[in-house]
């Protein structure tokens, strides 16, 4: 069993992560929390989960990159939930922080949990009624510092919403856009609209 992969970062998209560790170059689906937390290094260290998928045609490897163990173990959480399959479960880590997550979980934000792409009302409350309890017996919550701003840095609601919506009018989808402008903001937090705009349409290729 493969706990992480320490190696060179030589390729990177939203979606996809590859790793370069002893001659071996490791293809890990990630999602836009983690591409966010390693975009710009050169070395990384992704916790991995496995997954084979049997019963088709052919078995199909898998391997999911995370940026910690918080997200891993928010992940393996998500995937028990009946509805709830590995690529759902990615989806609703682009669409959310961790912390964002587990503070939707906790707090039985429905609404928040429905409107990740995917996700239906009954998905949503069984999510909920499942991981609710877990979440907190597990201690994610108090690693994440669920109920408070883990990075303390502040964002130009404004500047994001107009972002935001200006990709969305690009066709993009606008959870995971929202994701992208949010880490933009936080690194430089006076930055103007169309810059962000301009910023956020290179990393969404």
């Amino acid at each position: 069993m493969i706990e992480y992969i320490k190696g060179e970062l030589t390729e990177l998209t939203p979606a996809l992560a590859v790793v370069e560790a002893a001659g071996v170059g490791y293809a890990l689906n990630i999602s836009l929390t983690t591409y966010s937390g390693i975009q710009g290094k050169k070395a990384v260290k992704l916790y991995v989960h496995e997954a084979l998928t049997t019963g088709g045609r052919d078995d199909c490897f898998t391997l999911y990159g995370f940026v910690n163990k918080q997200e891993r173990e928010l992940y393996r959480l998500l995937i028990t939930v009946s509805g709830v399959g590995a690529n759902t479960a990615r989806m609703m880590l682009s669409s959310m922080s961790p912390a964002e997550l587990c503070n939707a979980i906790a707090n039985g934000d429905e609404k928040m949990i429905k409107a990740v792409k995917g996700i239906g009302l009954k998905t949503a409350q069984r999510v909920i009624v499942d991981l609710k309890d877990k979440i907190m017996a597990s201690g994610i919550a108090d690693e994440l510092h669920v109920g408070s701003q883990k990075s303390g840095i502040a964002v130009n609601n404004a500047v994001k919403d107009e972002a935001v919506a200006a990709l969305t009018m690009l066709g993009f989808s606008p959870a995971p856009v929202a994701k992208v402008v949010v880490a933009i903001l936080q690194k430089q937090a006076d930055m103007p609209v169309e810059q962000v705009v301009k910023e956020a349409l290179k990393q969404l290729k």
